[in-house]
C-alpha cells in the first residue's frame, strides 16, 4: 500500500502578546508534580489567509496560557484565547503545546530572556471553535503548530495539514 506523504499549508501567524507569569506553585496532577505557571494574554494581531480567506485579525485581552512546567528543561503549555477577524467574526482557540530545550536555555526564558527560537523546541495542536459557518472546515481539520517565545510575546505559525 502506498500512501501520499501529508503536506503542509502555512494558514496564520500570530503575534500573541503576554504579560508577567504568575507562579501558581507546585501542584499534584495525574502525572506526578510540577510547577503550574499561568500568562496572562494582553492581545495581539493574527494574519494569513486559509482556503482562500481572510485570517487577519486580533486577539482579544482575557486568555491564558495555563503551563505546567514538568522539569527543568519541559513544559506542557495549555492556552485558551480569541481571535476577532477584521469582519467582526471570532474563533476560540484551546491550544495544547510542549516546549522543551536545555536547563540553560529553559532558566533564561523564564527569567524573561530571549533565548534563540532554534533552540527551543516548541510544537503545538491548537482546536477552534468557530462563528462563521466557512470556517467550520477548521473543526475538521488536523492543524498544527510552531512558536517562539519572546520576553513580550509568543510567535507562532499555524499550519494545516493536507
Amino acid at each position: 500500500m502506498s500512501l501520499s506523504l501529508p503536506t503542509l499549508e502555512p494558514i496564520m501567524q500570530l503575534t500573541v502578546q503576554v504579560a508577567k507569569p504568575v507562579e501558581a506553585g507546585n501542584v499534584t496532577h495525574s502525572m506526578g508534580t510540577g510547577k503550574r505557571r499561568i500568562i496572562p494574554i494582553t492581545g495581539g494581531q493574527v494574519t494569513g489567509t486559509a482556503r482562500g480567506q481572510s485570517m487577519e485579525g486580533e486577539i482579544l485581552v482575557g486568555g491564558a496560557d495555563f503551563q505546567l512546567v514538568t522539569s527543568t528543561t519541559a513544559a506542557q503549555l495549555d492556552a485558551r484565547y480569541i481571535l476577532r477577524l477584521n469582519d467582526g467574526s471570532h474563533i476560540y482557540i484551546t491550544n495544547s503545546a510542549i516546549r522543551t530545550g536545555s536547563e540553560q536555555d529553559i532558566a533564561a526564558l523564564v527569567r524573561g530572556e530571549s533565548v534563540a527560537p532554534e533552540r527551543i523546541y516548541f510544537r503545538c495542536a491548537p482546536r477552534f471553535e468557530v462563528e462563521r459557518a466557512d470556517l467550520a472546515w477548521m473543526t475538521q481539520t488536523l492543524i498544527i503548530g510552531t512558536g517562539a517565545r519572546f520576553p513580550d510575546r509568543v510567535e507562532m505559525v499555524f499550519y494545516e495539514v493536507k
